[in-house]
């Protein structure tokens, strides 16, 4: 009676069974709609030469199969997740009961840990039991992803059904095919041949065994053992593949000791961490539907130039380690630019290998201090100024309705007599400044600034002269970029194409560069040439380079809370801002100490084996000439004393080599 009961009530449980495995069997597609089941695209990012450099969204990389993948990748999978795959029919009773025992002897439940789940129920997982995702459903694909990964008993008994339906509907290798096209391996990659080009650089059909292991070994735990994330967890991980490889015969003693020997590496894009600071300033400034939000895959060429960026990067650390005291919170940030306005590099901050990270390079903004005052200078130059007109640098008082008196101060706290504009900007005279601003029209200096790019609101009062507007590192770098062009204004910009993966012809192309004339050209060469002088005898002396000419401008905020340092050569231009996210005051550090040793270390980098060429600058008629036939001091107006002495002030003040100076008591001056 018992057996009689048992058979007939075994029966009826297979017969559901079958009927259910026949059903789902109905309902399964053809192969080839299983194979990319993202719910977004993914952006791919090439530098200026073409090279890939960066990625983000979820990365497919194109359809494997089993006849086209490396056969190493095909025989890591079943070493590690199912040495029986090729001999059962969707579930091992084996694999489970095995599984259960070493759940129980780990001191955990049944279920918990080891799931003794084939590759074909894993398949079924990664399909979520036939239930695609619908972004208009409301929840979150990581909401519906830990849905599809949950592993209650009834969850399992209807992978393990809608597994045996898979093994009639599909051959053995098209469930394996599904399974490497849609399996989740870290670092945004959706299917081996993603991950292999996101870690190796290459194509799936051309891994070692190490390579390979590598890959498998990411099915366990992707985001724990990424390479990426941790290289040398990745290895290990990896050797213990190569071991069961080897004990199951896929790999000779030879082969499985030539690969622990020489574990797979990263490539070089890969170890750069997804291209930082730089690629996420391109996803957020490019339209969002191709972007933040595809769902298309998107191949982006940009104008990073690798080597630039590295130059950058080197120059931020080498400072930090050998000229900043210990324990300091201070940050920096470093823009490179093309004069047309094309971003060779940036650096966000003193991380440099971060993703996602607040970028300072774009979305700090902070007072731009005397970095501002050759917006003041361009405005006079092309009004017909020149650089050898002199201005009175003496003690001097506005009437501001509203506020009452404002008397600005030099650094030094020393007035200089009569100076010409070209030692007003060298030794950054806060008082003749503000004249000049006066006497041009202070609404046309800031039309001036705007038109150069400077689009943050510009202070209304006097002080506009002195950088009392914020503004953020992209922008200034992008405004003196204007100047070096020979006066026309540039939109800063890193991306130069975009197209769908797969088309030819591209659906934009770059989305910034040259824009409308704002000075004239010869106003423009001889802002440069006064700008030189800040670099060769001025409050720049720090950032002057060996056998270039380089102009530029220190800047350094009320209280000294932001120093920046901005110039170029007839190469790049280059902006570096220092100071503290929280507005502490910098201490001993002003634009003409760290900022342009930060500035000189960058660009000694990024001028390394190119041809000296000279600036594209013009000496005002009565210049002086040195003895080299270049363009020489400017005629005295009785300033020269005061340089000396603002010199020697300069360098008890405002070093700022080590960080541990005092702080200069004067609000918005700057050296």
């Amino acid at each position: 009676m018992v057996w009689a009961f048992t058979w007939r009530v075994g029966a009826v449980i297979g017969l559901g069974v079958a009927l259910w495995v026949g059903y789902i069997y109905t309902t399964l597609p053809d192969v080839t709609a299983l194979l990319d089941g993202r719910a977004r695209g993914s952006v791919t990012m090439l530098d200026r030469n073409g090279d890939v450099f960066a990625w983000r969204g979820d990365q497919f990389g194109g359809v494997i199969t089993t006849d086209t993948v490396s056969p190493h990748i095909k025989n890591a999978i079943v070493a590690t997740e199912d040495k029986r795959f090729y001999r059962h029919f969707g579930v091992s009773p084996r694999g489970i009961a095995s599984a259960v025992r070493i759940n129980l002897s780990e001191g955990r439940g049944p279920l918990s840990g080891h799931g003794g789940s084939t590759i074909t129920q894993q398949t079924a997982k990664l399909l979520c039991l036939g239930e695609p995702y619908d972004p208009a459903s409301g929840i979150s694909e990581a909401k519906y992803e830990a849905e599809c990964r949950r592993g209650t008993l009834w969850r399992k008994a209807k992978e393990a059904v809608f597994a045996m339906a898979m093994e009639l509907k599909y051959t053995k290798d098209e469930i394996l095919t599904v399974y490497m096209n849609r399996a989740f391996l870290g670092a945004g990659a959706r299917g081996f041949e993603a991950a292999s080009q996101r870690y190796f650089g290459k194509s799936a059909s051309n891994v070692t065994p190490a390579e390979a292991a590598m890959l498998a070994g990411l099915l366990v735990a992707p985001t724990r053992y990424a390479p990426t994330n941790s290289l040398t967890r990745s290895q290990n991980r990896a050797t213990v593949i190569v071991g069961l490889m080897e004990q199951q015969g896929y790999l000779n003693a030879s082969e499985a000791d030539k690969a622990r020997n020489s574990p797979a590496q990263l490539s070089e894009a890969a170890a750069e961490r997804a291209g930082g600071y730089f690629a996420d300033w391109v996803m957020s400034s490019g339209p969002e539907f191709f972007t933040r939000n595809t769902t298309e895959d998107v191949i982006i060429r940009t104008t990073l130039d690798r080597r630039l960026q590295a130059a950058a990067e080197d120059a931020m650390q080498y400072i930090f380690e050998n000229k900043v005291r210990d324990g300091s919170k201070a940050e920096a940030a470093i823009v490179v630019m093309s004069a047309d306005g094309a971003v060779r590099a940036m650096v966000g901050g003193r991380e440099t290998k971060v993703a996602g990270a607040f970028n300072r390079a774009i979305q700090a903004k902070r007072q731009t201090g005397s970095a501002f005052k050759p917006f003041v200078y361009a405005t006079a130059m092309d009004l017909g100024f020149s650089p050898l007109d002199t201005v009175v640098d003496e003690p001097f008082c506005m009437d501001i309705p509203g506020s009452g008196q404002w008397c600005p101060k030099n650094y030094t706290n020393r007035y200089y007599g009569r100076v010409t504009l070209a030692e007003a900007l060298k030794d950054s005279l806060n008082i003749p400044a503000v004249k000049v601003s006066e006497r041009v029209g202070r609404e046309l200096v800031r039309q001036v600034a705007a038109q150069f790019g400077i689009d943050s609101d510009l202070a209304a009062g006097p002080a506009l002269a002195l950088g009392a507007s914020e503004s953020t590192l992209i922008e200034m770098t992008g405004a003196y970029a204007g100047i070096l062009n020979g006066g026309s204004a540039v939109t800063p910009y890193g991306l130069t194409e975009l197209r769908l993966l797969g088309d030819r012809e591209p659906l934009m192309g770059a989305d910034g560069g040259i824009g409308e004339r704002v000075i004239q050209v010869e106003a423009a060469q001889e802002l440069i040439w006064m700008m030189e002088k800040v670099v060769s005898d001025g409050s720049g002396r720090r950032a002057a380079l060996p056998d270039w000419q380089a102009a530029g401008k220190t800047g350094t905020t009320q209280a000294a809370r932001d120093a920046w340092f901005i110039g170029f050569t007839s190469q790049y231009v280059a902006g570096v801002w220092m100071g503290y996210d929280d507005n502490t005051p910098l201490t001993g550090v002003t634009g003409g100490g760290l900022p342009a040793e930060i500035w000189h270390e960058t660009m000694v980098r990024v001028h390394k084996g190119l041809t000296p060429t000279p600036l594209p600058m013009k000496a005002p008629e009565g210049a002086t000439r040195d003895r080299d036939g270049g363009a020489g001091s400017v005629a005295s107006g009785g300033g020269s004393l005061g340089a000396v002495v603002d010199q020697v002030l300069r360098d008890i003040f405002g070093g700022g080599g080590s960080g541990g100076a005092a702080t200069p008591p004067r609000a918005n001056n700057d050296r």
